[in-house]
């Protein structure tokens, strides 16, 4: 059976035609109105982005459905999880702080800021879902606690797990500290013949796995937790993210994840996704690289699995630009259109086993009807 999904292209010729009119149409042609009950506590989920980064979603497309919620009778708040690196959201005080740089303010969404697992990542609800590689999940404490949830998430790429969309918002976004490690299953090591012992990953290290050794990086297997943070910052790519067996773990156990956060809200969640601004990189990154397509639009569903499907087969579809990281790595001669943008950026990355093991798990299916509104 096919889930449907509703797609908003980007052209706009008047006032009814522009982005937040379309996010409101969407949210309601999706029927999110009736996964909302009167006074439910709703999440909207959201990525505030790292400081330094631009991509991630406008606050001003977040009020509009700041509005819709209210408008169905229930009680929104905005909400993210602390995150396992070092950075600007590591802890609440700096995650909130973050948030308001970014737009994230009462006076612009009209609803408040909640750190979903606490001052340090200690609220947390641990969810029964036995599946391949968890018996259970720890979900930040405000999301598991919520009534009902809709998904606003920035479709882009991702250094291991080839790119984030909903999945990867509910996987890595709803656990805590500790459940993001549950996650990360890699093991990166240094290429050192690439190596220039410039030092950058060391000094982004959570961990303090990383040293200089012989005016080469060296990581400490012992004491990697694999959140992938030096991969990002490596300015010659000496870093190699593991080998292909860990990346496809670490895919399924973020479908797992995912499937953990939502496990207790059948019925109860939406899911928006902009694919606009795709980005390499995710929004944790404290930089936004120029896009890989031009922008594509914005989708909603009900069902995480067929939306992702859905903007991951429109990303493959569209041209891709060369003055961007798909540039670097395709052959102006060819043609710039492929099967998986992702991964001919980035070979070692199986982004498509997040969609095989989530239909496989039983988090949505593939199939979908594309309806464009």
């Amino acid at each position: 059976m096919k889930s449907d999904v509703y797609f908003a292209n980007l052209r706009a010729r008047n006032k009814n035609q522009n982005k937040v009119t379309k996010v409101r149409r969407l949210f309601e042609k999706a029927g999110f109105k009736d996964i909302l009950k009167e006074g439910d506590l709703t999440a909207i989920k959201i990525h505030f982005g790292e400081l330094g980064s631009d991509a991630y979603i406008n606050p001003i497309f977040v009020r509009q459905v700041v509005d819709k919620i209210k408008e169905a009778g229930a009680n929104p708040f905005i909400t993210d999880s602390n995150t396992l690196y070092t950075g600007s959201r590591s802890n609440a005080v700096d995650h909130l702080n973050t948030a308001a740089l970014h737009g994230f303010n009462h006076s612009v969404v009209n609803a408040p800021v909640v750190i979903a697992d606490g001052l340090r990542g200690e609220n947390i609800k641990e969810v029964e879902i036995d599946k391949r590689h968890f018996k259970k999940t720890r979900i930040s404490g405000a999301i598991a606690e919520a009534d009902s949830m809709i998904v606003m998430s920035h479709f882009k790429g991702h250094e291991a797990a080839g790119f984030g969309g909903a999945i990867k918002n509910l996987a890595m976004g709803c656990a805590n500290p500790d459940g993001k490690k549950d996650q990360h299953s890699i093991r990166p090591s240094v290429i050192t013949e690439k190596c220039i012992g410039c030092g950058q990953c060391g000094k982004v290290c959570p961990k303090q796995a990383i040293t200089l050794e012989n005016k080469k990086s060296f990581i400490d297997k012992m004491l990697c937790i694999g959140c992938g943070e030096c991969m990002t910052v490596c300015p010659v790519d000496a870093i190699d993210s593991g080998k292909a067996e860990e990346l496809k773990i670490f895919t399924e156990k973020i479908a797992e994840y995912a499937y953990g956060a939502v496990k207790e809200k059948k019925g109860r969640v939406g899911y928006i996704n902009f694919v606009i601004n795709v980005t390499p990189d995710c929004d944790c990154v404290p930089w936004s690289d120029a896009p890989i397509v031009p922008d594509i639009g914005i989708l909603a569903s009900t069902d995480p699995v067929a939306l992702d499907t859905a903007c991951y087969d429109l990303v493959n579809k569209a041209s891709g630009l060369k003055n961007s990281m798909f540039g670097d790595h395709n052959d102006h001669n060819h043609d710039d259109k492929c099967n998986d943008k992702f991964k001919s950026m980035r070979h070692n990355t199986y982004g498509y086993v997040q969609l095989d093991h989530g239909e496989e798990i039983g988090l949505g299916t593939k199939n979908y009807n594309l309806i464009e509104i």
